[in-house]
């Protein structure tokens, strides 16, 4: 019993130490700046377009389904309120993380993955440069970056379709809309919102990042570990989710308590 359990938590504190190093090493000149830039702008480019788009069909389905819910009730005012408040809280961070876990963190982890089968990282440490510090760093930090200004992207566009939808399509009030979501939103909604797409972010990248570098022998294994990477951000971000809305919730009193 002892040894599947030991084999199966090890990649997980292998992961967890990782992130420590990409921590650590954040702080220790020389910062690759260059490098940081470009990874950004690169992950920035293959995510933002998908994260708009996606965000316009998600931010109408949650608006139509609450708006159908509250008119069964006959609160259809508050509306506005519970809509935005998804996206906002909820649904601009998950569709941010999740592609860019699978747009920028699987080509991260396919550049880790092919530079380590060529032996190119084993060759960096043999000259005494630190694969972490060097590589690993500026893309964790890049895919950080990202979903934080993009989470800001997906909560403008989820907010505006979720507007649409409910005024044009379902007829509601556009002063309603407003008026219940101003009611109960405060500032720190939209901060935990940022907090949970840079937290997102760096996990996705360090999952990317850890499997790049610790792939299957092999050009095949490479690919099995692009997509081992993508499952696990995506099961990873899910489980933060839950557990950071819980502690939100449970630690900071709703507007006017």
């Amino acid at each position: 019993m002892t040894a599947p359990l030991t084999r199966a938590l090890t990649p997980v504190g292998r992961l967890f130490s990782l992130g420590v190093d990409v921590v650590v090493n954040t702080f220790k000149p020389p910062f690759q700046l260059r490098e940081y830039i470009e990874q950004t702008w690169f992950v920035t480019k293959v995510s933002a377009l998908p994260t708009a788009l996606f965000t316009i069909p998600f931010g109408a389905t949650i608006a139509l389904l609450l708006g159908e819910l509250t008119r069964q009730f006959g609160a259809q005012s508050q509306t506005g309120a519970g809509s935005v408040l998804a996206i906002v809280q909820q649904a601009a961070p998950i569709v941010t993380a999740l592609l860019i876990a699978g747009a920028g963190g699987s080509a991260v982890c396919a550049d880790l993955g092919a530079r380590t089968i060529r032996e190119e990282i084993a060759a960096m440490e043999v000259l005494g440069i630190s694969p972490i510090q060097r590589l690993v760093v500026p893309r964790v930090l890049a895919m950080a970056t990202t979903a934080v200004v993009l989470n800001g992207l997906a909560t403008v566009v989820g907010v505006a379709g979720g507007y649409f939808f409910n005024v044009i399509v379902q007829g509601g009030t556009p002063g309603a809309y407003i008026a219940a979501f101003s009611s109960i939103a405060q500032v720190s909604d939209i901060l935990v919102s940022e907090l949970k797409a840079l937290l997102f972010g760096f996990t996705a990248g360090v999952v990317a990042a850890y499997r790049g570098l610790n792939p299957p022998p092999g050009p095949k294994g490479v690919g099995d570990a692009v997509n081992q990477a993508v499952v696990i951000s995506f099961v990873l971000v899910f489980f933060l989710n839950l557990v950071l809305t819980t502690l939100y919730l449970d630690l900071v009193p709703p507007k006017g308590s």
